[in-house]
């Protein structure tokens, strides 16, 4: 392994799942940050997610699940904050989605049915034990960044002027700020750590290609052989 590789462990199709959750986010505060109207910022997110989806569909070819729905959710929550001209909409957005899909996931693995398994087994090589212990700790760390978000939505109003850092700013650029300075990073490093971590119940590539080897194999044997 390269120490490119140990430094960065993730593939072009994980970065572009990166890029695609966080770029819209980025994109949100340096508008919000300009202009200081949220709505301004409201519309370069929903921008940013449309064009981070064309960027999934041109480098992987396809669209991944997880991020199309979580830009799905950002696009309609950001709309509803255009409408009514309200940023309760796109702020409680991470609240609900955090929350709901660590719920989707504790019931998954209650059914014995590992969500993460499902979509990243082909980029991922882990046990069945491995799946479940990833699962069990983006759920947790779901449930924390849900909680994190409504205390910083709930203490820092809109409207209201706070000082921080020798700034002056309200609510919701203390919202954005939360998210893009700590939460954005704190996700990146924690996925790093997780991935780093979870090498130990890697599978190792000779053992996937030799599966491989025996399913062609299998696939390969005449049909009169099979009916013998």
């Amino acid at each position: 392994m390269s120490w490119v590789k140990k430094i960065y462990p993730f593939n072009a199709e994980q970065t572009v799942n990166i890029a695609s959750e966080f770029g819209p986010l980025v994109a949100l505060f340096v508008v919000n940050a300009i202009t200081g109207n949220v709505e301004d910022g409201t519309w370069a997110l929903i921008i940013a997610t449309f064009l981070a989806i064309i960027a999934m569909q041109l480098v992987l070819k396809r669209l991944p699940i997880f991020p199309l729905i979580a830009s799905g959710v950002t696009v309609v929550f950001g709309i509803l904050t255009l409408v009514t001209h309200d940023p309760f909409w796109v702020q409680v957005k991470v609240t609900m989605f955090n929350a709901a899909f660590a719920i989707f996931l504790f019931v998954g693995l209650f059914m014995k049915k590992n969500f993460f398994k499902y979509i990243f087994e082909k980029t991922f090589h882990y046990t069945q034990k491995g799946w479940d212990q990833f699962t069990w700790s983006f759920a947790w760390f779901f449930i924390a960044t849900a909680i994190a978000n409504e205390v910083v939505r709930q203490v820092y109003a809109p409207g209201q002027i706070y000082h921080l850092f020798g700034m002056q700013m309200d609510g919701v650029n203390v919202w954005i700020l939360f998210k893009v300075a700590l939460i954005m990073p704190a996700s990146g490093i924690y996925a790093w750590l997780l991935t780093r971590i979870m090498q130990k119940h890697r599978i190792p590539d000779s053992e996937i290609e030799r599966k491989d080897v025996v399913a062609q194999a299998a696939t390969s044997v005449p049909v009169s052989h099979k009916k013998a």
